[in-house]
């Protein structure tokens, strides 16, 4: 069962509602107006949600608001849930009405009628996010999770758009559970072995390992992981879902599996969240899966470095100067910032390989960039003003915060190396800035290119718009919208 519960989309069957025992849902307007399945419910339970929306405590109800009227009279439920949706209410609005309810059934099962409502698989995605639990280590008894029977009147014209919406869910719920497992499960080997079972779905899977990555020259890379015992890897996915041989968007993640700094060594006090460094590389592989099980008609490719930033005998020191696929020179001045290091070279190689139209990074890069803009806005930095438009428009508007962030050659003096073509840190100032300008640097001529730094995103220790506290997902959602007007549409 998927970490959110058990979804079943069928044809209202009210000769089995009189005998339903856990919760039902309806839907009621603002004014307090019933759903034609509301009336029908309200007849069945004595006028118990007429006498609910006519009480003067309705009166203050907003859009997406729930009210519980627990047993009532006529019916064997525990409880009606009322959920408060105008006619012709905004998707987003509908969708927040799914994460509230999800919110109120707290993992309980419920049939969920839905009549005529309009966007209701945005409802079940948003029912679908907030219902997401990650248990798999509790040694209790695990929570087989809630049933939702969902009805609804125009079941054979929503089917496609309901399983859409769950496989985007889907999407998101990897990605949440690839950043909550913890570095002693979730290795560079078995972080591989989890891509690698992607390949059932659709996408082309291929692993490349240390020898590989050598012969390649990735000695950005390589220096990040050389002092642990997990080898490095590149895992790229690959959904070929358009007609023609276009040019794929290349998405690109860092998967650092945890990270202790290296001999930069983080202090001891929070380390233990640094299980969620390989957030970037969680992303992209739950954006894939979201493409794939949605047969999404666009070429697109995935690429992650995974590796581990682990202290040893053999771990790069302060002062090492390695040198990277693309052939530039740099001058390691912190091994804390390994980020860019694994990121520069897969996205080198992404572009030297897959000649794309267009490339996106995602990685946990910078401290810099939580102090910035804290936990609601994803950092994005990019060298194509309409690119970045479009990318920031596909946020906004699956209510993923993100916010643009400057670029300008006058950064770049901070990365001047005496010794090497560039330093790996820029100094405190503008540290989220001089990172993007790294990047920027492995950036090919022409090539729209957006870095988004989720740092304070991936993870967080209060409610979203679409999550409780730990793991978000976030992403998964913008990029799916984004590669659907970007390349699908038209």
């Amino acid at each position: 069962m998927p970490p959110y519960g058990n979804f079943s989309f069928e044809s209202t069957a009210w000769d089995e509602i009189a005998d339903y025992t856990d919760h039902l849902v309806v839907t009621v307007t603002r004014e307090g107006g019933l759903s034609t399945m509301a009336r029908r419910v309200n007849a069945m339970s004595k006028g118990a949600i007429k006498r609910a929306v006519e009480h003067q405590s309705f009166q203050g109800c907003k859009a997406a608001d729930v009210i519980t009227l627990s047993y009532p009279s006529g019916l064997k439920v525990t409880a009606i849930q009322l959920v408060v949706l105008e006619r012709g209410e905004k998707p987003e609005i509908v969708r927040k009405a799914g994460v509230a309810l999800a919110k109120r059934l707290s993992g309980k099962s419920a049939v969920i009628l839905l009549g005529a409502l309009r966007h209701s698989e945005q409802f079940c995605l948003g029912l679908a996010l907030r219902s997401y639990k990650f248990q798999n280590y509790k040694s209790a008894e695990q929570d087989k999770g809630p049933d939702y029977r969902v009805m609804h009147d125009k079941l054979s014209n929503l089917r496609s758009d309901f399983e859409t919406a769950l496989s985007i869910a889907d999407g998101v719920c990897l990605t949440r559970d690839l950043v909550s497992m913890p570095a002693n499960i979730l290795t560079t080997e078995t972080f591989a072995d989890h891509l690698l079972s992607l390949a059932e779905h659709g996408l082309k899977v291929e692993i490349l390992d240390e020898d590989h990555l050598k012969e390649l020259g990735m000695g950005a890379l390589l220096s990040v992981g050389q002092g642990s015992k997990s080898p490095s890897k590149l895992v790229v996915l690959e959904w070929q879902g358009a007609e023609d041989a276009a040019a794929p968007l290349a998405l690109a993640g860092k998967g650092v599996v945890f990270d202790t700094g290296g001999i930069s060594m983080k202090p001891a006090a929070g380390m233990e969240e640094m299980t969620m460094d390989m957030g970037g590389a969680g992303v992209v592989a739950g954006t894939m899966l979201a493409l794939a099980k949605r047969k999404a008609k666009a070429n697109v490719v995935g690429l992650v470095g995974l590796v581990e930033n682990m202290p040893s005998g053999e771990a790069m020191r302060p002062g090492d100067v390695v040198t990277s696929l693309k052939g530039d020179t740099i001058e390691v001045l912190n091994t804390d910032a390994e980020g860019r290091l694994v990121l520069c070279d897969v996205m080198w190689y992404a572009q030297d390989r897959f000649k794309p139209c267009a490339m996106i990074d995602l990685a946990t890069l910078t401290g810099a960039i939580i102090v910035g803009l804290g936990h609601e806005n994803a950092g994005v930095f990019s060298n194509d003003d309409q690119f970045c438009s479009t990318l920031l428009g596909a946020a906004g508007r699956e209510q993923e915060g993100a916010w643009r962030m400057p670029l300008s050659p006058a950064y770049d003096k901070l990365l001047k190396s005496l010794i090497a073509d560039m330093k790996n840190i820029g100094g405190r100032a503008a540290g989220s800035i001089t990172a993007a300008q790294f990047l920027q640097r492995f950036v090919k001529d022409d090539l729209p290119w957006a870095h988004i730094d989720i740092a304070g995103v991936a993870k967080v220790k209060s409610d979203t718009a679409h999550s409780g506290a730990g793991a978000t997902g976030w992403g998964v959602m913008t990029l799916n919208r984004l590669v659907q007007e970007m390349l699908e549409t038209g």
